[in-house]
C-alpha cells in the first residue's frame, strides 16, 4: 500500500463525531482523489451505500437517491448495473425480490474484496469481512425470531469475519423502531472505524477508512432527514 499521501490526507476536511454535518459529498472526495490509487478502494466503501439507496428506491421508500459511484439511473433501477455486479452465470435465478437482494449484496462483497486483496488493502478487506459478518449476524436473528431456517438468510457466510455481534444484535433488536435500530449500528460502526483508521500512516488504508466514516456521516444525516 502507498503512504505517500501526506498532502492528500492533510488536505482532506476534518470530519466530526457521528451526527455531525459531513464537510462534503461523496462525489466530491472521489473529485479529490482523481486518478489517486485509493479512488478505487473509495469506490468500493461507496458503492455498498449507492446499492442500499437502489433498495430503498426498489422498495418504495426514496425517489431521489444520490449516488456516489452508480449514476443517478442505475440507483433508481433503470438500467443495468455495472458488469462486476451482474449475476454469475452459474447463479440460479432469483425466485423472490429478498433472495434477488441478497445474490446482488454477495456479488458486491465477493467484488470488493477481490478489488481489496489486488491492491493489498488490509483495511478495507477486514472493513468489508466486519460488515458482513454484522449483516449475516443481524439475518441470523431475524431468521430466528420467525422460526426459519437461519442459514437460507446468510450472505457469503464464508468470507464474514467471525466477530461476537451478540450484544450489538441485542441492543438492535431492543430498539424502539427501525430507525431507531439503524442508528445503533451506525455507532458500533462507527467505533469500529475509529478503531482500525490508520490514523496519521498515510497510506491508501487511510483514505479508505476516511471514506467509510465520511459515507456513515452522509448516511446519518439522510436518516436524520427522514425523520
Amino acid at each position: 500500500m502507498r503512504g505517500d499521501n501526506y498532502y492528500l490526507v492533510t488536505s482532506l476536511p476534518a470530519l466530526g463525531e457521528l451526527g455531525s454535518a459531513p464537510p462534503m459529498r461523496g462525489a466530491e472526495l472521489l473529485e479529490r482523489l482523481d486518478a489517486a490509487p485509493a479512488r478505487e478502494l473509495v469506490e468500493m466503501v461507496f458503492l455498498a451505500d449507492d446499492l442500499l439507496q437502489l433498495q430503498s428506491v426498489q422498495a418504495g421508500q426514496g425517489e431521489a437517491p444520490s449516488p456516489t459511484v452508480l449514476s443517478v439511473q442505475q440507483a433508481r433501477g433503470q438500467v443495468p448495473l455495472p458488469a462486476a455486479l451482474a449475476p454469475r452465470e452459474d447463479q440460479p435465478p432469483a425466485q423472490s425480490a429478498r433472495l434477488a437482494a441478497d445474490a446482488l449484496w454477495e456479488q458486491y462483497f465477493c467484488h470488493a474484496l477481490r478489488v481489496a486483496q489486488r491492491r493489498g488493502s488490509q483495511f478495507l478487506e477486514a472493513y468489508l469481512r466486519h460488515e458482513l459478518g454484522l449483516r449475516n449476524a443481524l439475518a441470523a436473528a431475524r431468521a430466528q425470531a420467525l422460526g426459519l431456517d437461519v442459514a437460507a438468510y446468510l450472505v457469503a457466510p464464508d468470507l464474514a469475519a467471525d466477530g461476537d455481534f451478540g450484544e450489538l444484535v441485542s441492543a438492535w433488536s431492543s430498539a424502539p423502531d427501525p430507525l431507531a435500530g439503524l442508528k445503533v449500528l451506525d455507532a458500533a460502526r462507527w467505533s469500529w472505524l475509529r478503531q482500525n483508521d490508520r490514523w496519521f500512516t498515510f497510506f491508501d488504508d487511510e483514505i479508505a477508512a476516511y471514506a467509510a466514516k465520511l459515507m456513515l456521516l452522509i448516511r446519518w444525516q439522510r436518516l436524520s432527514i427522514a425523520t
